[in-house]
């Protein structure tokens, strides 16, 4: 049995099943998008931002 086949009976089969695959690959895939998104963002901006100079202001 392929990996293919394999798939295909697991969560190809029935459409609840390949709906809930769907589901929960976005939520991941948004997750792991998000938070890539948000290093990048704060190693672009270091020392920018205010969580990195509120220590100047601050009383």
């Amino acid at each position: 049995m392929g990996f293919s086949s394999t798939m295909y009976h697991l969560v190809f089969k029935r459409t609840s099943t390949f709906t809930l695959a769907v589901l929960t690959s976005t939520f991941f895939f948004e997750r792991a998008f998000d938070m890539a998104s948000e290093k990048i963002f704060d190693t672009i901006n270091k020392g920018k931002q205010w969580k990195d100079i509120k220590h100047k202001y601050e009383n």
